[in-house]
């Protein structure tokens, strides 16, 4: 490199447009770290270090917004010789959502889960309805509700004392 030659902008050293996604950029990332990484590259120790540190950089740069912003700004300010006045809806930073579809390794996780929650009840159930204990009884503040408001001629629903019978 001579020295009025200018060092590659950090989307040339990740061989993407400035208006590359934040997947474009890891896929770029992650193809360029395997061809330039100093244990898997059959360039020199020292070239494929340096090539590796600057691809580190440009994507630590690149990867985070608000550094990437920073340096679109800088990028677009030394190649105007004269400053360009952005508009105010431009200057408002807003935050990007990612949103993406589940893989197929999450569905089947969401899947199992939910065959152990459905699993974990049945048997739960089994073992009581085995065991034969009561799979529905009244609780013990019924009783003193039914004789603070019922009146003396109702009918009122079985004291807590006795099951409810099970119907099988």
């Amino acid at each position: 490199m001579s020295a009025t030659a200018k060092p590659p902008t950090h989307y040339q050293v990740l061989q993407l447009q400035p208006t590359a996604t934040d997947q474009e950029l890891r896929q770029a990332f992650r193809g360029l770290s395997k061809r330039y990484h100093p244990d898997t590259t059959a360039l020199p120790a020292s070239e494929a270090e340096v090539a590796f540190r600057q691809l580190r950089q440009a994507y630590a740069v690149l990867s985070d917004p608000a550094a990437r912003r920073l340096y679109d700004a800088a990028l677009l300010q030394s190649a105007l010789p004269t400053p360009v006045q952005r508009p105010p809806s431009e200057a408002v930073a807003r935050p990007v959502s990612v949103r993406r579809a589940l893989s197929g390794g999450e569905w089947f996780a969401l899947l199992l889960l939910a065959l152990a929650l459905v699993l974990s009840l049945v048997l739960g159930l089994g073992v009581a309805w085995a065991r034969g204990a009561e799979m529905m009884a009244w609780p013990s503040w019924w009783a003193d509700l039914e004789t603070a408001s019922a009146p003396p001629a109702a009918a009122s629903p079985p004291s807590p004392s006795q099951p409810l019978p099970i119907r099988p």
